[in-house]
Formats: C-alpha cells, structure tokens, sequence
C-alpha cells in the first residue's frame, strides 16, 4: 500500500535561485581586537555600533560582519574538536583585489593557515584573533570550472601557487 502520510506527499524543499548568505555574526573576546583585524587588515568599514557589538561591511551594505561580546567578552576560543564555525569565506570580486587583501594579511604578520586551488575557486586560509577561520577566495568564471562527464563539478584541493596569485595584485 503507498505512503500517503502528510510527510510522503510534500515536495522535497528546494532554495530558490538567487539565495545568498547575508552576513555572519561572530562571538569575540574582544571587540577593539576583532576591529583590527576585520577592520584594519581586512578593510571592511565600520557602520554600526550598539553596546557590545560592532557591526562592519563592504561598498555601503549594512552588514557583512558583526562582531559581539554578549556571551563571549573575555571568553576563550573554541576547543579543538567542538562544533561551531569552521570559516567565513569572503568572496572577492576579481584575482587582483585577492591578491592585495593577502598581501594585507601577509603584511600584519598573520599567519596563512593554507592556500589551495579548488578548480572552481582560489582560496587563502586564516584565523581571526578569536581563532575563527577565515577563508579569502575568488572564484572562477563558471565556464572554467572542473565539472566529470555528467556535468557535475569535479572540484579538487591543490596547493596554490601564491607567488602567482601574490604577483597579479
């Protein structure tokens, strides 16, 4: 006999076309310290302020990041082997405008925790002070992305020439 439950007959969900992740908002330790680095190193304007948090963007948006301290002033970072954030990723619009956040980066004495080709992206790794990882990308033009014979992506994780990616800032 069919299933003819309610939960058999819905439709499966689908996200519409067009979706986007609108902003993260991080727990800190500190909000001066997370300032200056998503400030200061990776250059995204302050635009909000309310007790114990600070809210920042790129090109005029109310927010990409926020940052707060409601249940973490002080606090340390996760443990390792916790659930949690594992990256933001910051999608940059083109290879040059990566290249100089990293040169950024690379510049505040902050450490790369990696820096790998996905054949549909490039990516740069890092940690905030708070230990949250950080991911700096762009991606290719979808035209180029490795796809297998069924058309699927075929994505990959090589190591990236960053002497390339550094010289096309």
């Amino acid at each position: 006999m069919p299933d003819t439950s309610p939960a058999s007959m819905q439709q499966p969900v689908v996200a519409p076309t067009g979706l986007r992740i609108g902003h993260t908002h991080l727990k800190v330790s500190n909000l001066e310290r997370g300032l200056a680095f998503w400030r200061d190193v990776i250059g995204l304007e302050e635009t909000c302020r309310y007790p114990g948090a600070v809210f920042l963007s790129a090109g005029g948006y109310h927010h990409h990041i926020a940052l707060n301290t409601w249940e973490s002033e002080n606090g340390p970072p996760p443990a390792p082997g916790t659930t949690g954030l594992f990256h933001v990723a910051l999608l940059y619009p083109d290879r040059a405008s990566l290249a100089r956040a990293v040169k950024a980066v690379l510049a505040a004495g902050i450490r790369l925790d990696g820096a790998s080709d996905h054949g549909v992206s490039e990516a740069i790794y890092l940690r905030d002070p708070d230990g949250n990882g950080v991911e700096l990308y762009v991606d290719r033009p979808a035209a180029e992305w490795p796809r297998h014979p069924d058309g699927t992506l075929a994505m990959f994780t090589r190591r990236l020439d960053l002497a390339a990616l550094l010289a096309a800032g």
